[in-house]
């Protein structure tokens, strides 16, 4: 047999022996922890959620799920450092709103590109807010709050858990479809907020179900209405802001999970057929319902087609607004 014979044998067995490989080297993920790092401090509703998930994909898939709080700067610190990780399937993001859908217009400069960096996984559930209300307004009904408002222009006043946040962005979003003037009266996260809201130094609050409503059963705020475009499952007698009258009105924060641009298509597939798997577990189901989050596993395009349509909503907003963060 001669050179060139013997070269063109080896070449069609390496390539062979590379075709059947491939799929092997696919499903070998992971063979180390997984890290998910969560843009934000622990013990909130972005940090239970990873810590939820992370579990459940452990069990799942037979390797830890390690998470990683790394807070500041609205979630873009944790957000750089996911972007400029390695795209193997071993850091996650743990994805929010405001990181892949505000902080680019919000913000003068970031590190990163949340369309260029990231690969969207899917939407892990979805968390609307419940507008509250300290008990001495009259109103018992958005109507009626309406109502009041409008005799009383800019004596209302709304909390938030800081500028440029969810609860912050809506109750904006709000302003402008009822033509109101709230205003805006920023805290340094929800707990303290909530604070001086059962204390009536403020009137009213756009807050998350976890934590709003212990408030609202304790008589100390009352509910109002709920931001989704259907009733909340835990929450069936609370009408939403969209039938108060304002139709089509909808703020759903998001949680899902992202990878750094570059992660194969394989991995990103294993990672949300596996979560999809898990957001289907009843007492998951149970735990995020419980938590304020309704449950979506949705596909890596649809993921990246409700990002984009909230990049448009947000995105006006914060023109309207000119808010801006340094």
């Amino acid at each position: 047999m001669n050179r060139s014979h013997r070269l063109a044998r080896w070449s069609h067995w390496l390539l062979l022996g590379a075709l059947c490989g491939a799929p092997v080297l696919a499903q070998t993920w992971p063979a180390k922890p997984v890290r998910i790092i969560v843009p934000f401090s622990p013990g909130g509703s972005t940090d239970v959620t990873a810590r939820v998930i992370g579990q459940r994909l452990g069990e799942l898939v037979g390797q830890s799920f390690v998470i990683d709080n790394r807070a500041g700067a609205g979630g873009n610190i944790g957000a750089d450092l996911v972007a400029k990780a390695p795209a193997d399937g071993y850091t996650l993001l743990l994805a929010t709103t405001g990181v892949m859908s505000i902080n680019q217009y919000l913000y003068k400069s970031l590190p990163f590109d949340p369309e260029r960096d990231f690969i969207p996984i899917t939407q892990l559930g979805g968390l609307p807010l419940v507008l509250v209300a300290n008990p001495s307004l009259p109103a018992r009904s958005l109507k009626e709050l309406v109502q009041a408002a409008k005799r009383r222009p800019g004596d209302l006043t709304f909390a938030s858990s800081g500028i440029g946040g969810s609860t912050h962005m809506t109750a904006e979003l709000f302003n402008a479809a009822s033509g109101l003037k709230m205003v805006h009266v920023p805290y340094k996260g929800s707990p303290q907020a909530i604070l001086d809201l059962t204390a009536g130094n403020v009137i009213l609050m756009f807050d998350q179900v976890v934590s709003s409503m212990p408030q609202v059963n304790a008589g100390k705020l009352r509910a109002l209405a709920i931001t989704s475009a259907k009733r909340f499952p835990t929450l069936p007698d609370l009408p939403t802001v969209a039938e108060s009258g304002f139709p089509g009105f909808e703020s759903v924060s998001f949680n899902g999970l992202a990878a750094p641009a570059g992660t194969s298509r394989e991995t990103v597939n294993r990672v949300q057929a596996e979560a999809a798997k898990a957001l289907k577990m009843p007492d998951l189901r149970e735990r995020m319902l419980r938590d304020g989050m309704e449950p979506v596993g949705s596909t890596p395009e649809a993921f990246a087609e409700f990002i984009r349509n909230e990049r448009v909503k947000w995105s006006k907003v914060v023109r309207e607004l000119g808010l801006r963060v340094e």
